[in-house]
């Protein structure tokens, strides 16, 4: 075992037994094997893709596969071994299909070194390239390959390899989401294969990579565009909401993770039962679409961010939904109390599949909830939420008047994921320690290191904005962008905002891809550096975006302020 995708990584180096996240080697080493598996796909399904011949099916197949290797999303090792093995007759059949074509031929087909060449360098084919060895991977030859990380040897390609996955794994994420809701766009999936293949390329060096990295992040922006619309058309566009934090006197049902149609299932299917709903973590914005709204068993938001999973899932006393990433390995006190859902698995824990037409029975929950006590309060009172990029803008008048007016003098977005290490209190110590003339701008996780500190508002305006979940970084770009048309500015990096952005995984990973992709420079990246970026590939995100690594409140404030 090797990982180190995500910020808490071992040592900041790497796990090399048992990831920090509560993964075991061997499920890393299969997620390892799904990953090669899917390249493996991909070197056929591209083909298919320019042949016509390629299905939505595999498409799907190959996004899920991503996202079920992201950080704390799918603990289980026979749900990895499941996809691996459904991945070699994915693979089987459309190698099938193009030999009947006659698109390929098994004894002289063109490589994929070739067709990266013709998509991304412009070079001549050379004639009588075998096929490479991700084509000819079968389940067989498998446990011989090494499919690790430290398999690509140069540590700059390396990294730049796996800064690629990761941008993929997230991008995957945000595109399963828009898929549930009827959203796809058949760019995503072409990119993915090109990207996928491209990892495995020898030819392709420093020089090729990045420009492909960046790629990664524009499409990032165009999957981020696609779930921001597949949302809010079906769900309404958010609107600026108090959201209650404290507990009613029934049972109830905690639901986390991203899912947005598992959230409405399980409200359509607790009406009128007894059974109380409430968001945890990454779903409290949920709470200010007003589709959900006229859910009058919709109580609010349970607890905090992803981490505090064990004390807060423990005193809920009702059974728990996850329906994507940020599982924490559940206390034997509680493990018979969480279900999951989607690519989401932990062994143990009892999984609610989908039918052909994406429904869920979610009676065995609701069944559960009702022989269980209400949630213990953990507090009370209200956080404010919804102001995604057409909410913001609504007031944008007003917001320009106050920086006109001198009322509003800096942006600051602190965008990005929470985390459990203790270092991450310099967010709640930097936005404490921030002048009253300055708005936080926020989306994911991060926000709870300080949205429930008592900042105030600002002619009216609230000094934390939040946008929404990770996925919604998109509306701060909107709005970034937005401003800095209103302002008549032609570079984004002229309006006054900084970026204090956390990272945990690859979601995150991806969003700051998209970021760069835009041209946004000057970011400040915490609370460390992620591991796969190796130094030289560091000098090159500094020398052209000027990215740089958090440090001291007193200091960071010098900066960015």
């Amino acid at each position: 075992m090797f990982c180190y995708q995500c910020e808490e990584t071992l040592n900041g180096t790497g796990c090399t037994k048992n990831g920090v996240c509560g993964k075991k080697e061997d499920v890393a080493d299969l997620q390892d094997d799904l990953l090669y598996v899917l390249k493996s796909i991909a070197f056929y399904n591209s083909k298919a893709r320019a042949s016509k011949l390629n299905e939505a099916k595999t498409d799907e197949f190959i996004l899920d596969g991503l996202f079920a290797t992201v950080t704390n999303t799918n603990f289980c090792k026979a749900d990895i071994q499941s996809m691996i093995d459904e991945g070699f007759d994915i693979k089987d059949g459309i190698k099938k299909k193009l030999l009947s074509a006659k698109v390929i031929d098994e004894g002289s087909s063109s490589s994929f070194p070739r067709w990266i060449k013709e998509k991304l360098l412009g070079a001549s084919p050379k004639a009588g390239e075998p096929l490479p060895l991700v084509a000819k991977v079968t389940a067989e030859s498998l446990a011989n390959i090494n499919t690790g990380i430290l398999a690509t040897e140069n540590e700059d390609i390396r990294s730049l390899r796996e800064l690629l996955t990761y941008g993929l794994k997230g991008m995957a994420a945000y595109a399963h989401h828009a898929r549930v809701l009827g959203y796809t766009d058949d760019a995503i999936s072409a990119f993915t294969e090109k990207a996928l293949l491209a990892t495995m390329d020898d030819d392709l060096g420093v020089a090729e990579l990045v420009p492909l990295v960046l790629e990664c992040g524009s499409m990032g922006v165009t999957t981020l565009a696609l779930l921001d619309k597949a949302n809010t058309s079906t769900y309404g566009n958010p609107e600026p909401t108090a959201v209650n934090i404290g507990v009613r006197n029934n049972p109830g049902i905690l639901i986390s993770g991203h899912d947005l149609r598992d959230l409405e299932q399980l409200l359509q299917q607790t009406q009128r039962t007894g059974v109380d709903v409430y968001t945890h973590g990454e779903m409290l914005p949920a709470n200010s679409y007003p589709a959900f709204k006229k859910y009058d068993n919709f109580v609010g938001n349970y607890g905090g961010s992803w981490w505090k999973q064990k004390e807060e899932f423990e005193k809920f006393n009702g059974p728990i939904l996850m329906t994507t990433n940020c599982i924490v390995p559940p206390k034997d006190s509680y493990i018979d109390r969480i279900y999951t859902t989607g690519v989401a698995g932990f062994d143990g824990v009892k999984h609610i599949t989908a039918n052909k037409d994406g429904t869920k029975d979610l009676s065995a929950i609701i069944a559960q909830a009702k022989q269980c006590k209400p949630p213990v309060q953990l507090e009370e009172g209200t956080i404010m939420g919804g102001f995604a990029h057409v909410s913001a803008l609504s007031v944008a008048d007003k917001i320009i008047a106050a920086v006109k007016d001198g009322q509003i003098k800096k942006f600051l977005v602190m965008a990005g994921c929470d985390g459990r290490h203790k270092e991450r209190d310099y967010y709640t110590q930097f936005a404490n320690a921030l002048p009253k003339d300055t708005v936080i701008l926020t989306a994911g996780c991060a926000k709870y290191r300080y949205n429930k500190l008592d900042l105030g508002d600002i002619g009216g305006i609230p000094r934390v904005i939040d946008a929404g979940q990770c996925n919604d970084c998109y509306s701060l770009v909107v709005i970034a962008q937005k401003l800095a048309e209103a302002f008549g500015l032609k570079d984004i990096n002229d309006l006054p905002v900084s970026y204090n952005i956390a990272w945990y995984e690859q979601k995150a990973v991806l969003v700051l891809l998209a970021l760069l992709s835009l041209g946004v420079k000057n970011i400040m990246l915490g609370p460390t550096l992620p591991a796969f970026v190796s130094p030289n590939v560091l000098n090159v995100l500094v020398e052209n975006f000027n990215i740089r690594p958090n440090s001291t409140v007193e200091e960071d404030m010098k900066v960015l302020i």
